[in-house]
């Protein structure tokens, strides 16, 4: 793969989850339009943040305990199931639909962007690797509502676990895919704001998201930094898909188009709330 030079955008200090979505998407639609060169960004979230997958329900959420616990809510514009973003870091590859390192299927561009993924986690000390038959390992059923618990193939996994879950979206000619790496913390504490018929049915949920997914200081055996987190990231990203990075601010047209998306969809209940 020939060398390319992309834009590296690190966003802490953290902020509000609905900009978080807000942001992706007015970059997606700039690099698209090639306003703005691809675009790696690496970010953080303000507090604990519930997101959705686009096509998800409302119903899978306790919205009662979800305010008790004054944690946000957010839809992402990618597919997929819930996330409960804390403890982690977050990465967003954005790109022309004809750039070649997410050119083609969402599968062979996933597995060409995973070679970076398993590059970050190997430059961090894990044995992390790209499992082909994660789903048929997996007794997993999809309509389950957490993310981390629904199998596909070519997961990102440790010890068969999975460690990083990605979502991918196109348009305006243009490709985004997200995804996080959860650092530390208690994975199954988004269980307590999605709904279960029972307790006993919460119970199991929770034992069967630890069966299923880890952290990476349970892979390690010690925490790592945000900051050691996102060091590796830019480094696998660069070692593995033959890239350097020029550190470049959001554009103004971008500024404007995240303000707007915010205002009128990341933050506005006709999106987060859509059944």
């Amino acid at each position: 793969m020939e060398h390319a030079v992309w834009r590296l955008i690190v966003s802490p200090p953290p902020i509000h989850g609905a900009m978080n979505m807000a942001t992706d998407e007015a970059i997606l639609f700039s690099v698209g339009k090639k306003l703005a060169p691809p675009t790696l960004r690496l970010y953080s979230w303000q507090k604990p943040c519930l997101s959705l997958g686009f096509s998800q329900t409302i119903t899978d959420v306790d919205l009662d305990e979800l305010s008790r616990f004054n944690w946000e809510l957010v839809r992402r514009p990618t597919g997929g199931k819930a996330i409960l973003h804390c403890d982690e870091i977050t990465y967003a590859v954005i790109a022309p639909e004809d750039e070649p390192r997410v050119q083609g299927s969402v599968l062979t561009s996933y597995l060409r962007l995973s070679k970076a993924l398993l590059q970050s986690l190997n430059i961090l000390g894990t044995s992390a690797r790209a499992d082909e038959n994660y789903a048929a390992q997996s007794n997993t059923k999809s309509e389950r509502p957490v993310c981390f618990e629904v199998p596909s193939n070519y997961e990102i996994t440790i010890s068969g676990k999975k460690i990083i879950g990605s979502a991918q979206a196109r348009r305006n000619e243009g490709v985004l895919q997200h995804g996080t790496l959860p650092l530390f913390g208690d994975l199954t504490r988004i269980i307590r704001v999605l709904k279960f018929n029972t307790p006993k049915e919460q119970d199991i949920a929770s034992r069967r998201l630890l069966e299923h997914a880890t952290t990476l200081e349970t892979a390690l055996g010690k925490t790592i930094s945000w900051e050691s987190a996102r060091d590796a990231f830019i480094n696998g990203f660069a070692n593995a898909l033959n890239l350097s990075f020029t550190d470049e601010p959001l554009t103004q047209k971008e500024i404007e188009d995240t303000e707007e998306l915010f205002k009128n969809k990341y933050n506005h209940v006709d999106w987060t709330f859509k059944r």
